[in-house]
């Protein structure tokens, strides 16, 4: 298992994180299996959408942001109750086939982590398993 260590900018934002899930894949050495990335907090999350025009990710978090108001009588005292209700919702998980040693998905695809609560430092778990 590998761990990509992040640092996010911003309360809410989404980072691509496709090139790094590559990465480690490409070290491992599988070249037919599946890849599980895993995010390690309950205020962020991981999700698989398009990469090619930022403008998607930033409409998605701005959505969650107006379908999950920051303050709406929570009774999680913290004040990120918000942030567990979206992570909740996009999920800390995906998982990946590979073919030939690369992830496979769609064209237009790459993974993102998705932060809820930050700036934080974040870590992002990536498990590569053999099909072999």
């Amino acid at each position: 298992m590998e761990v990509i260590n992040l640092k996010t900018d911003r309360r809410e934002e989404a980072v691509d994180i496709t090139r790094q899930v590559q990465d480690a894949v490409s070290r491992s050495g599988v070249e037919r299996g599946v890849v599980v990335v895993c995010s390690a907090h309950t205020t962020a999350g991981l999700t698989v959408n398009e990469n090619a025009d930022p403008d998607v990710m930033a409409d998605v978090v701005t959505t969650l942001a107006r379908l999950v108001p920051r303050s709406a009588g929570y009774a999680h005292a913290e004040g990120n109750s918000d942030a567990h209700v979206k992570t909740t919702l996009v999920g800390q998980s995906v998982t990946l086939p590979i073919e030939e040693g690369r992830l496979q998905f769609g064209t237009w695809q790459g993974i993102y982590f998705c932060e809820f609560d930050g700036p934080r430092q974040r870590r992002v778990m990536v498990q590569v398993v053999s099909a072999s």
